[in-house]
């Protein structure tokens, strides 16, 4: 099938000029393909000087209860007439509905294509749902430019609070000591910024910056939280070692038991050797009775 522009240049070429009516044919360059695909003439003024002017023609728009009258090119479009009337109405051209020939009016179609002509008549109407959508678009353009920017200076917070943990990070690290006081406050300024992020609402990619945001701020607060056990357990430790040196040291330890090894008796070898005496006693003391009262009978 042979393509249409091929087909265009065939009509048009040199050979084929001067049709049988005896008229000349316009040129190829002031001629435009419609989207129907009609071919006219173009509608720029971009066209031969030497070509007719495009008329000016005057309709009148009802909007309501009042009539204007608009001045406008016969090429023009619909659109372009909302355009025109958006100022006198005080109306939004995406708010606006033409009739024509009890018809609405798409806003890419043409007054000259609808044949509208001097001194026709076209009615205006308000378009609610246009309206609501363009208020809606509007609400959420701004919403979505207000979370944009709460999100930017909730970014530049943390990057100035990611410096701070990272020393204290490196602190840590090196051995040194971690004041509870910087983690806490820390923490805390942390934790409202986590607060303002769960106070913004976005949708598409600024949702998605909030949530690695939001994961960002938690990693921090994790070690932070980190930091803060392991400063913790060291304090307790050192304490608890102290704490041990205070109630047994060393020296005085080596220093009392010596003289309780020598000042101290065994218990049981102490007794053995205070009851074993009485006990001596006592059966001496019973068998010298014996003895005393005793009589031996002699037999022969």
């Amino acid at each position: 099938m042979e393509p249409m522009k091929s087909k265009i240049n065939k009509m048009f070429s040199p050979a084929s000029k001067g049709s049988a009516d005896g008229r000349g044919v316009t040129d190829l360059a002031d001629l435009e393909i419609r989207p129907c695909g009609m071919l006219v003439q173009k509608r720029n003024g971009e066209t031969n000087p030497t070509s007719v002017s495009i008329p000016i023609i005057r309709v009148r728009v009802k909007y309501g209860s009042s009539y204007h009258e608009i001045s406008i090119s016969s090429h023009a479009s619909f659109g372009e007439l909302k355009k025109m009337l958006a100022g006198p109405t005080k109306l939004h051209h995406e708010d606006q509905k033409l009739i024509y020939k009890n018809k609405e009016r798409d806003s890419k179609e043409y007054l000259d294509v609808a044949r509208v002509k001097n001194g026709s008549k076209i009615v205006l109407v308000e378009d609610i749902v246009s309206r609501e959508k363009r208020c809606l678009e509007l609400l959420r353009n701004a919403n979505s430019q207000k979370s944009s920017k709460a999100l930017a200076e909730i970014n530049l917070e943390v990057d100035k609070l990611a410096g701070q943990v990272t020393a204290l990070e490196a602190t840590a690290s090196n051995g040194g000591k971690v004041m509870e006081k910087d983690v806490d406050n820390l923490t805390e300024l942390l934790m409202v910024r986590l607060i303002k992020l769960d106070g913004i609402v976005a949708d598409g990619d600024l949702k998605l910056q909030r949530r690695v945001l939001v994961r960002r701020v938690q990693k921090y607060i994790e070690i932070l939280d980190m930091l803060k056990y392991q400063n913790s357990k060291s304090s307790s430790n050192g304490a608890k070692i102290q704490l041990q040196k205070q109630d047994n040291p060393i020296g005085q330890i080596s220093r009392d038991l010596r003289p309780m090894q020598k000042q101290q008796p065994p218990t049981k070898k102490g007794n053995s050797v205070r009851t074993i005496p009485k006990m001596q006693q006592q059966q001496q003391r019973h068998s010298e009775s014996v003895v005393v009262t005793t009589k031996w009978e002699t037999f022969e």
